[in-house]
């Protein structure tokens, strides 16, 4: 755990972990890169990692995953839930937000069925229909947009032409009714247990049209998963959606360089990569 950023959130896990007695004796680092999440016995501490560079509230995005989450478990819905006693936060140590989840038992690495994903998936949808909370609009557009602001002088002459190329997708996204969406609905956000499909990670839930939640699965998990989705979408209208998807991974992986600077040839190559694919 060499990194600065790591080191910091394992710091402030075991802050908050002491706070309300929870084992801190043996902390186990579950993941250390979006967000870095520790588990200490039957709680895991969920800290900002790579976003605290591309967003500057991450206390909001973790306090809206909460409240999501809460109201899916209420309705009986297969979420990583929050803690109850102690309260889930955001807590603060150090500066940074921590929030505290029960340690879900899983499956690392199981690949869950087409079929299962996407009825979990439109599960997830139903029970978010009625939520009652504000919730961002423009999604990953205002975050793109986010990011290239805060980190485009590390992509030098490119970032001009990645401004551009959002402005050229975003005004190609089909109107569509508005709707709770889970916001970054890939396969590594829904995982398999004994009870079945849990999902997780809805810090990204946003407002917008179902194409976004579906172009992203079914980007990653291909044209089964949309068939067995329980809605008439034909998959030419996700396209629009799955442009904006590969589009939104280029300058994030410059963020993802700014933290761990080894990885700068990856982005520059994913950059050369998707401008060569538009000719």
């Amino acid at each position: 755990m060499t990194d600065e950023h790591t080191r910091a959130g394992v710091a402030a896990a075991l802050a908050v972990g002491d706070r309300y007695g929870l084992p801190t004796g043996r902390p186990d680092v579950l993941h250390f890169k979006s967000n870095v999440l520790v588990r200490l016995g039957p709680v895991v501490a969920r800290v900002p990692g790579t976003t605290r560079l591309a967003r500057s509230s991450p206390e909001d995005w973790l306090a809206r995953d909460v409240e999501l989450s809460r109201h899916l478990t209420e309705r009986d819905v297969l979420v990583v839930s929050p803690t109850t006693d102690p309260p889930a936060g955001p807590h603060f140590a150090d500066g940074l937000p921590v929030t505290l989840w029960h340690y879900t038992p899983h499956e690392p690495g199981h690949t869950l069925p087409p079929r299962e994903v996407a009825l979990s998936l439109a599960r997830v949808h139903d029970a978010l229909a009625d939520y009652p909370g504000e919730l961002p609009e423009l999604g990953p557009v205002r975050e793109l947009r986010t990011v290239l602001d805060r980190h485009g002088a590390v992509m030098g002459d490119a970032a001009p032409r990645l401004y551009d190329e959002l402005e050229r997708v975003a005004a190609a996204l089909p109107d569509g009714e508005a709707r709770p969406l889970h916001g970054d609905a890939h396969r590594g956000n829904v995982v398999a247990t004994a009870a079945g499909p849990c999902w997780l990670d809805f810090e990204d839930t946003w407002r917008g049209p179902l194409g976004w939640d579906l172009g992203v699965l079914c980007a990653e998990a291909g044209r089964a998963t949309l068939d067995a989705y329980p809605a008439d979408v034909a998959p030419s209208s996700l396209e629009p959606f799955i442009a904006l998807r590969r589009l939104f991974e280029v300058p994030w992986r410059f963020v993802i360089a700014q933290r761990f600077p080894e990885r700068l040839p990856e982005a520059e190559a994913a950059l050369e990569r998707y401008f060569s694919s538009r000719v």
